[in-house]
């Protein structure tokens, strides 16, 4: 039986995409309804509880019955407003939450996170390996037909080189990237074939400069820009034959990763906190994702409590994801050779399964 569902969709691309994947692989009609918010968004989630004061309630989407069956969220600023719908549906709306909810997982029905959030084990988490981004095939089939013969005259293997950039918890300076090129041109010249490159939104024109400089083999480069209907990125992950790609992007390493072809990390040391909360973060980060362990002294126990209830938002840990996929045989360190067995990505397919249960309809 078909169930109505509702997205509540942000200002994250990223998110948002993952909502709208989840949505079409449940096969049931939804309504993808845009969230603006105010600045009441600010206010932690354990304080706000299941309301809409956050919410722009003039220039968003109207929330109003009948409630759904069903609500996919993806944000911290939608976890409230997930929660307030469900309360108005008398309890009858199930809540499906992705990525990390900063509030107490039990208000959720089912979460679906991946390694880099550090979410607990607990009955309604789902623990899937990379976001639920499938590879967009026709955008790849176009991609491959439009640079097929552009890129045809360049000696293979092909070595995509997907760069990020600056983020929350890296920063890519010139001598960083310079690194990079060294490392990729060295890699490419032994193998006498041809580099791909190209850069993000992300990659500071310093680093990219230097970057660039850096690189003396046979080379198609782009520098990434706006609204350009000539960016290769797909056509890369399409034609490659093997990947590097810098540790700053999951989703760059798990479309690289789940095309199948060998992929290479490229890593370097991350932003470094205030000496008492990088004392604090460095405890968080080395508990393992799968650990049942709980610190041993009071700080490390409060400090878990405040990221549970979602007063403290750690910082992403990408080497959870890159140990994730690393098991899976997807993923291998910059000069490592690649891995001869690999485990199939099915994490959506986890997902439907995990969301259709939830909601009470037989598999």
């Amino acid at each position: 039986m078909s169930k109505t569902v509702w997205l509540l969709l942000g200002k994250g691309a990223g998110g948002n995409a993952q909502m709208i994947a989840l949505a079409d692989a449940l096969g049931w009609p939804y309504e993808a309804k845009q969230i603006i918010y105010n600045r009441l968004d600010r206010i932690p989630n354990v304080l706000l509880g299941a309301s809409v004061a956050g919410v722009d309630r003039s220039r968003s989407a109207p929330l109003a019955p009948p409630w759904p069956d069903l609500v996919i969220a993806g944000s911290r600023r939608s976890a409230p407003v997930a929660r307030w719908i469900k309360q108005q549906s008398g309890g009858k709306t199930h809540l499906v939450h992705l990525m990390h909810t900063q509030v107490p997982p039990h208000h959720f029905d089912l979460v679906i996170t991946t390694p880099q959030y550090r979410l607990p084990r607990l009955p309604n988490i789902l623990h899937n390996t990379g976001p639920l981004n499938p590879l967009p095939a026709d955008k790849l089939a176009t991609a491959a037909a439009k640079w097929a013969d552009k890129l045809a005259p360049l000696p293979r293997p092909w070595t995509a080189l997907l760069v990020g950039g600056n983020s929350s918890a890296y920063v890519l300076d010139a001598e960083t990237a310079a690194r990079l090129g060294r490392q990729a041109n060295d890699m490419v010249k032994a193998s006498a074939g041809t580099l791909l490159l190209s850069t993000s939104p992300r990659t500071p024109d310093d680093a990219a400069d230097a970057l660039i400089a850096a690189i003396d083999c046979p080379a198609r480069i782009y520098r990434w820009q706006r609204n350009d209907p000539e960016n290769p990125y797909h056509a890369y992950l399409a034609l490659a034959d093997q990947f590097i790609v810098t540790a700053d992007s999951a989703s760059q390493l798990v479309e690289a990763c789940q095309t199948g072809k060998p992929v290479q990390v490229f890593d370097w040391p991350r932003r470094q906190p205030g000496a008492a909360l990088k004392r604090a973060l460095l405890r968080w980060s080395e508990r393992r994702g799968d650990s049942e362990t709980p610190p041993r002294d009071w700080s490390g126990r409060l400090f878990d409590w405040l990221v549970y209830i979602g007063l403290i938002k750690p910082p992403r840990d990408f080497g959870a994801l890159r140990r994730a996929l690393r098991q899976r045989g997807a993923l291998r360190d910059l000069g490592e050779p690649p891995s001869t067995e690999r485990a199939p990505f099915d994490d959506m397919e986890r997902a439907v399964q995990r969301v259709r249960q939830v909601v009470g309809e037989e598999i």
